[in-house]
């Protein structure tokens, strides 16, 4: 694999037309577009549009291949391949190296877009007016790149890159909308998916249910499962989990054969304190409340 901390070396071992500015580079792809079919990675986010005809892209656990007008997202250190690319029609990429943030608003900012978590597979399709307002804010940056860079040039650029992703935010939640629609409710297979956890055994041999746990279940990523269950739930996937336990605890707290402790301990909770913070902050009561009150 390739390692690249500076961006301007990566253009060159990739034969790629170098950037005005040696910190952001807009790389257009017609026909053929290909990192010479070796795995890299390098210190630059990776904003990336293609309509792929064949060859595919991989990244993260999975590989992407044969879809059309698709953007997808990578941050710095992951490690990327492209493999026999052919495009149907022209498309482009981003590199914004991590040290052209510094000192930014922005720096701070792109961290929260769970996108750059994603898995391959999860690429964002656009519809054909999504293509278009992506294209034109691609087009501003490049065309400030492509003039006298002066003391707004930065600013400028890092203000439409930040339209770039809050539209793709946007466009992800159509998305998330419109797929549920079609492949089904993602609750539903998340509370199953905790139900066959649970009825597994798995409490006892691997612990409290973890976000990673459910989303390799569901051949997802963890950003992606956590983003979708927000947005059917209003609820992450961790605050589901938690959730789920506590009304798994209620409902054995109403067994009188059994103390606050042992519960616990067979909900996955080694640590009592823990279980009995979590379990006022989701009821309002302490597991020895609620039960007394249960009682009463």
């Amino acid at each position: 694999m390739n390692y690249y901390k500076s961006l301007t070396l990566f253009l060159k071992a990739n034969r790629l037309p170098l950037s005005e500015n040696p910190m952001i580079a807009v790389v257009p792809c017609k026909g053929k577009c290909t990192m010479r079919d070796k795995e890299f990675s390098g210190d630059f986010y990776m904003i990336t549009f293609k309509k792929l005809k064949s060859g595919s892209i991989s990244y993260g656990r999975t590989r992407y291949d044969h879809e059309n007008g698709s953007m997808s997202f990578a941050k710095p250190r992951r490690i990327i391949e492209y493999t026999n690319l052919m495009l149907e029609d022209a498309g482009f990429n981003i590199f914004i190296h991590e040290d052209f943030l510094n000192g930014h608003p922005m720096h701070s900012e792109i961290k929260k877009y769970g996108f750059f978590d994603y898995e391959i597979n999860e690429a964002l399709h656009l519809s054909p007016r999504e293509e278009q307002i992506i294209w034109e804010l691609h087009d501003k940056i490049a065309a400030e790149l492509n003039s006298n860079m002066d003391e707004y040039s930065r600013d400028i650029i890092l203000t439409h890159l930040d339209s770039i992703l809050k539209y793709s935010q946007r466009f992800y939640k159509r998305q998330f909308i419109n797929r549920t629609e079609l492949s089904g409710k993602t609750i539903s297979k998340f509370n199953q998916a905790l139900s066959k956890y649970f009825d597994g055994g798995l409490l006892q041999t691997q612990g409290l249910p973890t976000v990673y746990a459910m989303a390799s279940n569901l051949n997802v990523s963890t950003r992606y499962l956590s983003d979708m269950l927000k947005q059917e739930t209003g609820k992450t996937a961790i605050e589901l989990i938690h959730v789920y336990l506590i009304n798994e605890a209620k409902n054995r707290l109403k067994n009188e054969d059994q103390n606050v402790s042992e519960i616990a301990y067979e909900l996955g909770f080694e640590n009592l304190p823990y279980f009995s913070r979590l379990f006022k902050k989701e009821t309002g009561l302490s597991p020895n409340q609620f039960k007394k009150q249960l009682v009463n």
